[in-house]
Formats: C-alpha cells, sequence, structure tokens
C-alpha cells in the first residue's frame, strides 16, 4: 500500500462539476489499495474575489485579518470536496491547516513553513478515512494566529505533508498533462517532459515557470519527496521530477525547456561610488525591508570620478517601495539618481545538457537577435540562461529560443482550462 498525497489547484475545483470529477479520482485513488491525502486550494478565483472585497471595505486591511479572510476560500473547497467523496461512499475528513499541524512563522501573507506535525491526519489515515487538508495556511504556534504562505502555498503544503508523513509521491494536479518545453499557452508545440531532476525543476520554477512555486520545489529537494506533475483532466502519467542532475549520464543530458517571467522590474542606482561598503549598504536596505533580489549587474567604474551603477530585478510588487527606500539613501550616500523600469520580462534557457553543449550562449544571443531582440541584462549558471529583455518582445523570444533549440514536436500541446496551475 502506497501513501499518496494529491493537490489540486484551483482551476480543478472551479465548479460543482469540477469538484465531483476531482473526488472521483480521488476514490478511485483510494480504491486501488492507497492511503490518500489531498490538499485543495480555493475554488477558481476565489482568492482574487477575497481580495478585491477586502479592498472594497478597507483600502489598507490589516494584514492579520487579510490572512484570516483569505484562508475561507481553501476551507470551502475543503469541505465541498469532502463531502463530494462521501456521496461516492467513501469516508473523508477535511482539516484546516492548522489542524493538520501546518506550523508557520507569523509573516503575514508570505508564512514560512517551520515544522509539520501532522498526528490527527496521521491517525485520520489509520481509520481508513481520506484526509482533505486545506492548502495555503497554517498557524504561528506561539501566537495561535492564522497565516497564509503566499501565493502557491498549497504546492508547498502538498510537499510538507508529503516529507512529515514520508509519502511515497506527491502529485500535483493541475490543467496541463506535465511540464512542458514551454508555455504551451505561448508555444502550441511544446512538448511534455517525461522526467525532470530536482536541479532543473528549481531553475525553471526560479525562472518564471508557473507549473510550481519556488518553494515547493526546495522543500520536496530538501527531503527527497518525488513529485509527479500531472492534470486533473486527464490520465496521462505527467512528469516525474525526482533525483540529482549528476545522476543523468551525459549522453542523455537535454535542454529540458524555456522559462519566462513578467513579474519583475529593474531599478538601477546611478553614480555609486566604487568603494567598499557601498553595494552592502544598497543591498542590506532591501534585505531590511525583506525584498528579493533576482539578477544583479554592475557596471565598470568610470575613470574620472569612481563611480559606477548598479542595476538589479526584483518582484513587480516591491519594486516602487524598494525605489522608495533607495531614494531616501541616495542623498545620504551620494547616489545620483534611482531610476526604475517595470516594463521588463525575463526569458530562461533551462537544462543539465547545457554542460555538454558548447556554443548555447552564442545560439541563445542569435536567436534573439535574429527576431531584433535586445538583451539588457545577462546571467547564466550551469544549467541556465536568462535574459532581461522589452515585456512585449517575451513571447516572440520564447518562442524563437523554443525553435531554435529545436524543443518542439509534431503535436500540440493540450491545455484543459484556467492558468498551468
Amino acid at each position: 500500500m502506497a501513501l499518496i498525497v494529491q493537490k489540486f489547484g484551483g482551476s480543478s475545483l472551479e465548479s460543482a462539476e469540477r469538484i465531483r470529477a476531482v473526488a472521483e479520482r480521488i476514490v478511485a485513488t483510494k480504491r486501488a489499495g492507497n492511503d490518500v491525502v489531498v490538499v485543495c486550494s480555493a475554488m477558481g478565483d476565489t482568492t482574487d474575489e477575497l481580495l478585491d472585497l477586502a479592498h472594497q471595505v478597507n483600502p489598507v486591511p490589516p494584514a492579520r485579518e487579510l490572512d484570516m479572510l483569505l484562508t475561507a476560500g481553501e476551507r470551502i473547497s475543503n469541505s465541498l470536496v469532502a463531502m463530494a467523496i462521501h456521496s461516492l461512499g467513501a469516508e473523508a475528513q477535511s482539516f484546516t491547516g492548522s489542524q493538520a499541524g501546518v506550523i508557520t512563522t507569523e509573516r503575514w501573507g508570505n508564512a514560512r513553513i517551520v515544522d509539520v506535525t501532522p498526528g490527527r491526519v496521521r491517525n485520520a489515515l489509520d481509520e481508513g478515512k481520506i484526509c482533505i487538508v486545506a492548502g495555503f495556511q497554517g498557524v504561528n504556534r506561539e501566537t495561535g494566529s492564522i497565516t497564509t504562505l503566499g501565493r502557491g502555498g498549497s504546492d508547498t503544503t502538498a510537499v510538507a505533508l508529503a516529507a512529515a508523513l514520508d509519502a511515497d509521491v506527491c502529485e500535483i494536479c493541475s490543467d496541463v498533462d506535465g511540464v512542458y518545453t514551454a508555455d504551451p499557452r505561448i508555444v502550441p508545440d511544446a512538448q511534455k517532459l517525461e522526467k525532470l531532476s530536482f536541479e532543473e525543476m528549481l531553475e525553471l520554477a526560479a525562472s518564471g515557470s508557473k507549473i510550481l512555486v519556488l518553494r515547493s520545489v526546495e522543500y520536496a529537494r530538501a527531503f527527497n519527496v518525488p513529485l509527479r506533475v500531472r492534470s486533473s483532466y486527464s490520465n496521462d502519467p505527467g512528469t516525474l521530477i525526482a533525483g540529482s542532475m549528476e545522476e543523468i549520464p551525459v549522453e542523455e543530458a537535454v535542454l529540458a525547456g524555456v522559462a519566462t517571467d513578467k513579474s519583475e522590474a529593474k531599478v538601477a542606482v546611478i553614480g555609486v561610488h566604487d568603494t567598499p561598503g557601498e553595494a552592502a549598504k544598497l543591498f542590506r536596505v532591501l534585505a531590511d525591508a525583506e525584498i528579493n533580489i533576482d539578477m544583479v549587474l554592475q557596471n565598470i567604474s568610470s575613470v574620472t570620478d569612481n563611480t559606477t551603477d548598479i542595476t538589479f530585478t526584483c518582484p513587480r510588487e516591491d519594486a516602487s517601495r524598494a525605489v522608495e527606500l533607495l531614494t531616501k539613501l541616495k542623498e545620504e550616500a551620494g547616489w545620483e539618481s534611482v531610476r526604475f523600469d517595470d516594463q521588463i520580462g525575463k526569458v530562461s534557457l533551462v537544462g543539465a545538457g547545457m554542460k555538454s553543449h558548447p556554443g548555447v550562449t552564442a545560439e541563445f544571443s542569435e536567436a534573439l537577435r535574429d527576431e531584433n531582440i535586445n538583451i539588457e541584462m545577462f546571467t547564466t549558471s550551469e544549467i541556465r540562461i536568462t535574459a532581461v529583455i522589452r515585456e512585449a518582445d517575451v513571447d516572440v523570444a520564447t518562442r524563437a529560443l523554443h525553435a531554435r533549440f529545436q524543443l518542439g514536436g509534431d503535436e500540440a500541446a493540450t491545455v484543459y482550462a484556467g492558468t498551468g496551475r
């Protein structure tokens, strides 16, 4: 008997009909002889609707109360799925995140899981029940406050539960059949990948692939939890994410795909003194404000005045706050100016095969050149190349890179619904 954790995204639960279909899938997994734990996201666009409602009654809602409100979406889908399972003759018990033992930090809106103590879930499994756990939420042990894990937090909930319960596999069920060589909504001939290493999936997630959130992959890798990304609309086995990149024989290494990200902005600090400690001063202010930095570029220092420019990317939602903080520091530090650009996008090529394919960077650059796309920032790692370009050029760049590296196939990818989550 295997223990399987299944996570269902919002598009898989957007209606009563879809909830019944998901319940049938869960019951079939149970009747095949498995123990089953299910993590549910909120139905459809429920979270966005709750956010809109909150801002209608208060333009600046208290963070604690906002977390309390947003956890309602997962509790609704949780209980409805449990009801649907009962209607099919199986026994289910639903749990909130706190009831399932998901212990978090007390950071409103983006808490981190620090421990999972699933004693009640384990007891219910021992009684032969299907356990339904609300994703995206937990509780702070010291204060007892309800918290949320940020966008995509249900993925992280599922992986954390799988690790704590020593599950055989964690299935992430969405509206696509697996992980593709590119977003099939942008590249129609994108091909499903049969298997990826944790490192490759980490790079894809970090580069903007929406199929899995980065934190869930980090958690899976840390606890060696095999992930299987598959669709809740079909019986396709999906994509298995497991193992290390080092385990892939050199002759079998391939380029996994192209990822895109339109969620970041670019901030440039002009005229920074090129002396020890200046960059540290800049990034300390951002770190203290809990603003995550992605790509960083520092120019060669000017011979005439020994100053340089430092450019970085960060989440678009945090960019205005970053500019405000750095502008306050500008006068004290003697910098020339702080500039902001929210019309950028990132396009990345990822794959273990990059190590054994000389000339990939040249091919990458030439593919964008042939489409008259300018590269504004560039970074590489052992298995990833990323370019910052204009947001309007991202889709064209994705198709160009996908074609240049011959990642497509003869058949169009199937997209069932929703946004690929």
